[in-house]
């Protein structure tokens, strides 16, 4: 982490000299001040991390099971943070016309996690007063809610505000860093927290409490890491230039049809899509079907959810080194079909020794190494197929796109989950690999640029391909590329 630190410093010797750092850094921010912003920064990533494994995720389910939450209100659980982000542009207009990034991120993240406190409250009244647990259910629900829309509001101005302190030369290895402190601490964390439920001695639903007011004071405590973050004054950091926000205004009309009129594009966003709604039409369930379905213990759960982080922290460096030798649709196509029979693997475990020790760790290890191939790549595709020159609304219509049907994707699953026709949870596995399937056909006919051809691909695999001759191999490629 010093190196990355020090090499501020070389970084910013380049700049001088090139002019390469010019338009990255808001004005007058020294070499130690930005240090000090990187490391912030990295502390307020961990201690927010904390913060976010306790409200959400496996920890949270486990929470609203206790209180006999039924799947739909499961499925609201995960949708809500997703629907919601059709608020990320308000967010966005609202924070270009401050003068501080800091205070606007403080005012909108400070609310979102405070909120939690009335949670804390409320738990703290149903242990000593046997209250009404749907009520707390319900409760859960209208926080999340106004957490997520405030959160919305918060994410674009807080990348904005990166964009600027980051050094557009150290953003591969900061980001990298960071990410990788914030997957570290999933892994250490949530284990331990989910210990700390199970063997609580008040119980699961009082030991959450406990949990849930230590996760709010690391909350706080990561806002507070941003007061040695430079603030950026988003008026002055403005360049004389059209912005690219006005420059968006003036052009969105031409540019909605010209993304309409961008078929390949188009084909992209139908597979994202169907594949969104399908994945979390069952993903949000699998902690579920752990938890009632297998009964297995909270702490054991957390342990498999760790092992997702693991495995995708592992494998992302591999897969991006892959991606760029054969392309992301030929590995979103294979990965993802690999991705899409996971559900049906839920099928054939169960509370035997062999499914608790090597069954469901398997399942999750593929999750994290399967998902992190699958994440990586849907972001690059986007960015290879994108115009280079203005992106953003392409982006911007895929997320939104994704936000959508990811959101309904949960809360059909929740519905589905309770039906007795296709059998609760092991049929709404089933349903969501088909769908899986299906989502991959779009994926087919998408053209991406520097990609090889799949069948080329799964023949190096096996070996079939015959071996060329020294002049024979250019025309090897240029015919697959054709074919492609």
């Amino acid at each position: 982490m010093n190196t990355l630190y020090n090499s501020v410093e070389t970084t910013e010797s380049l700049a001088e000299s090139q002019s390469v750092l010019s338009s990255d850094l808001p004005p007058k921010i020294s070499k130690q001040a930005l240090r000090t912003t990187l490391k912030a920064s990295t502390i307020d990533e961990v201690f927010a991390t904390i913060f976010s494994n306790i409200t959400g995720g496996v920890l949270l389910i486990n929470f609203l099971l206790q209180l006999g939450a039924n799947p739909v209100e499961i499925g609201l659980l995960s949708s809500i943070p997703m629907l919601v982000n059709f608020l990320q542009p308000v967010g966005a207009y609202i924070a270009d016309r401050m003068t501080s990034r800091h205070w606007y991120v403080l005012l909108i993240f400070g609310p979102a996690r405070l909120v939690w406190l009335f949670l804390v409250g409320a738990i703290a009244w149903f242990s000593w007063h046997n209250g009404d647990s749907h009520q707390l259910v319900t409760l859960t629900l209208g926080i999340i809610l106004i957490s997520s829309i405030l959160i919305a509001c918060g994410c674009s101005p807080w990348f904005s505000w990166m964009a600027v302190l980051v050094p557009h030369r150290l953003r591969g290895r900061y980001f990298g860093l960071r990410n990788s402190a914030a997957s570290l601490t999933n892994l250490i964390s949530v284990p331990l927290l989910g210990f700390a439920i199970s063997f609580w001695p008040g119980g699961s639903i009082q030991g959450y409490g406990v949990l849930l007011l230590l996760g709010i004071v690391f909350g706080i405590v990561s806002l507070v890491c941003q007061f040695w973050m430079t603030d950026v004054n988003p008026q002055i950091t403005h360049s004389p230039k059209p912005s690219p926000q006005q420059t968006e205004i003036a052009h969105s009309q031409s540019e909605i049809l010209n993304i309409f009129k961008n078929t390949n594009y188009l084909k992209l966003v139908v597979y994202l899509g169907l594949w969104t709604f399908g994945m979390n039409l069952s993903a949000p369930f699998f902690n579920i079907y752990m938890l009632r379905n297998l009964d297995l213990n909270i702490g054991l759960v957390t342990i498999y959810t760790s092992l997702i982080a693991g495995a995708n922290l592992l494998m992302l460096i591999f897969w991006g080194k892959l991606a760029d030798r054969l392309g992301n649709r030929p590995l979103l196509l294979l990965v993802g079909t690999l991705m899409a029979v996971t559900p049906l693997l839920w099928l054939v475990v169960g509370t035997d020794s062999v499914s608790v020790w090597v069954g469901i760790p398997l399942i999750h290890l593929m999750l994290g190494a399967f998902g992190a191939a699958i994440t990586l790549c849907s972001s690059n595709i986007q960015m290879e197929i994108a115009p280079i020159d203005r992106p953003s609304q392409y982006f911007a219509i895929a997320a939104a796109v994704m936000g959508i049907t990811g959101g309904l994707g949960s809360t059909v699953g929740g519905f589905l989950a309770d039906l007795d026709a296709i059998s609760g949870l092991p049929g709404l596995f089933v349903i969501s690999a088909v769908l899986r399937l299906i989502a991959l056909l779009p994926l087919v006919f998408v053209q991406e640029p520097r990609s090889q051809h799949v069948v080329q691909i799964i023949r190096k695999i096996l070996r079939f391909q015959p071996q060329a001759t020294e002049s024979s191999p250019p025309l090897v490629l240029d015919q697959a590329k054709v074919t492609e």
